[in-house]
């Protein structure tokens, strides 16, 4: 069911996607990105449009929230896509998916994705955890406390950018 990813240096650039519609950005995605700069010689940080959502903050203020999460970060590019997510990995030059995994619901929701995109090309998916602080952040949870008017700035980082 699982593969071991080898990581030879003599291996091609190791350049792993990041998809996600980040609405919003969370420490918890911050962090995943930050054990996976270890790993990788590129992280693309891949925002997904789909047309049928609503997002409760607007695109461009996502990625320049993103940006500058990770402004002095050569090795981070961030970018936005609309389309299957392989197929974007194949534009981008992506030979891995990033995704962070918090417990078993996301592990149930994740590991048939990435056996699809392994099976449709060979693409495979990098599973990281996150720091045990961070396992109850979810955007779908910040989102609410957001529109509800609570504070979210401890679940964000550099939450003024998203909101100014």
């Amino acid at each position: 069911m699982f593969t071991l990813v080898s990581f030879n240096l003599n291996d091609m650039k190791k350049s792993a996607c990041f998809p996600g519609s980040f609405d919003p950005f969370t420490k918890g995605h911050e962090d995943i990105i930050r054990k996976g700069l270890g790993l990788f010689d590129e992280i693309v940080i891949a925002v997904g449009i789909n047309s049928t959502k609503n997002y409760l903050f607007p695109l461009e203020k996502r990625l320049q929230h993103i940006k500058s999460c990770f402004q002095d970060e050569p090795k981070i590019r961030v970018i936005t896509y609309q389309k299957l997510t392989v197929e974007m990995c194949k534009d981008e030059g992506c030979n891995y998916i990033l995704r962070g995994l918090r417990d078993v619901k996301d592990f149930n929701y994740e590991v048939p994705i990435a056996l699809m995109n392994r099976d449709m090309t060979e693409i495979e998916t990098v599973f990281l955890v996150p720091d045990t602080s961070l396992f109850a952040i979810n955007a779908t949870i910040i989102r609410e406390i957001y529109k509800n008017g609570g504070k979210i700035d401890k679940y964000v980082t550099n939450f003024d950018q998203l909101v100014n």
